[in-house]
């Protein structure tokens, strides 16, 4: 078996794992993912965050809320861990991804995979330490009602858990399908590369990489869909990925085997070159407007939609036409 049969075998084991129970926060199989996720970081070898991988928090009224007029107490948790790098006094480097579901759904797809993703990643960077530490963040409560709460775990870590600042994050949801565009399955959108001037060379370099065809445009088309939110708002650099919506999105149909596990094998090789990449890269959260680079990668892998409307795409204000086009196409 090759390398990149056994890295796809393992995703698809982590995925399968992740989904034999559903995960809403409050239920069994929540619990059940917590405990999987502590297991599977420890398997690896992985070092817990400040010296332990379980972080329980709380939230509002001891995460209290009401559910068909009863009060219900949730236990939320991020699960945190590090892969320390050859210097740790430098600013960390963060991979995230949310490990709740949307009421009792599998959740493969959202978001099994991404966390399948980042294990993966955590794997090749011990075999290959970077400079910096780079902390793997499993977080709680990003799913209704909890998004974009005091309840959503990526924000409870930002402003209560973390003990450093974040020299960069990826945030990594919905990372398993197969874009619904034929001939352009194997699409991988980004936002996040106005973050900081130091990001658009990196998204340059990482397109296609490994086959796989990215499109980046600015976050505010599509707002803050995910765990990234926290850190555009503390004006942090970062990159969120993601594959859109698709069909199956908060479905009990969003099963294990409708996953593109090559694809997502992929989609780590982006993670590891993206992380490499900021490793040394000196990152201070200046925004900027990468126009040129968005406009040049819509041209180039979604010509077919340009094609079609007969448009043109070179400007901010081209780019302000064409990406609600291509999100009503993709139902986003």
């Amino acid at each position: 078996m090759g390398k990149r049969q056994a890295r796809i075998n393992a995703l698809r084991q982590d995925v399968e794992a992740l989904c034999r129970h559903t995960r809403p926060v409050g239920s069994h199989g929540h619990d059940e993912a917590q405990s999987w996720l502590v297991r599977r970081v420890e398997a690896l070898g992985l070092a817990g965050y400040h010296g332990r991988h379980l972080w329980p928090y709380e939230a509002g009224e001891q995460g209290e809320r009401v559910i068909g007029g009863f009060p219900v107490v949730d236990s939320f948790a991020n699960v945190l861990a590090r892969v320390p790098g050859r210097d740790s006094a430098l600013e960390p480097i963060l991979l995230g991804a949310h490990y709740d579901t949307c009421g009792h759904q599998p959740g493969a797809d959202d978001n099994a995979a991404a966390i399948a993703i980042v294990l993966d990643v955590a794997a090749a960077l011990q075999r290959a330490p970077l400079e910096r530490d780079v902390i793997l963040a499993f977080f709680d409560g990003e799913e209704p009602p909890h998004f974009l709460t005091e309840r959503m775990g990526s924000i409870r870590f930002y402003e209560d858990q973390r003990r450093e600042q974040i020299h960069f994050a990826v945030i990594l949801d919905l990372c398993g399908h197969d874009v619904p565009i034929p001939g352009r399955e194997d699409l991988l959108f980004i936002t996040g590369m106005e973050s900081d001037p130091g990001l658009e060379s990196l998204v340059q370099e990482g397109n296609g990489i490994a086959g796989l065809r990215t499109v980046a445009v600015l976050n505010r088309y599509v707002q803050d869909l995910s765990d990234h939110h926290a850190f555009r708002l503390d004006g942090r650099p970062y990159l969120f990925l993601s594959c859109g919506r698709w069909e199956h999105y908060h479905m009990p149909t969003d099963t294990p085997e409708k996953l593109n596990y090559e694809k997502m094998s992929l989609i780590a090789d982006y993670v590891l070159h993206a992380a490499t990449a900021a490793d040394t890269r000196a990152l201070g959260g200046q925004q900027h407007d990468p126009a040129s680079t968005e406009a040049a990668l819509i041209r180039e892998h979604m010509g077919v939609f340009l094609d079609a409307l007969d448009i043109q795409v070179q400007t901010r204000a081209d780019i302000d036409g064409f990406v609600p086009l291509a999100m009503g196409y993709l139902g986003l």
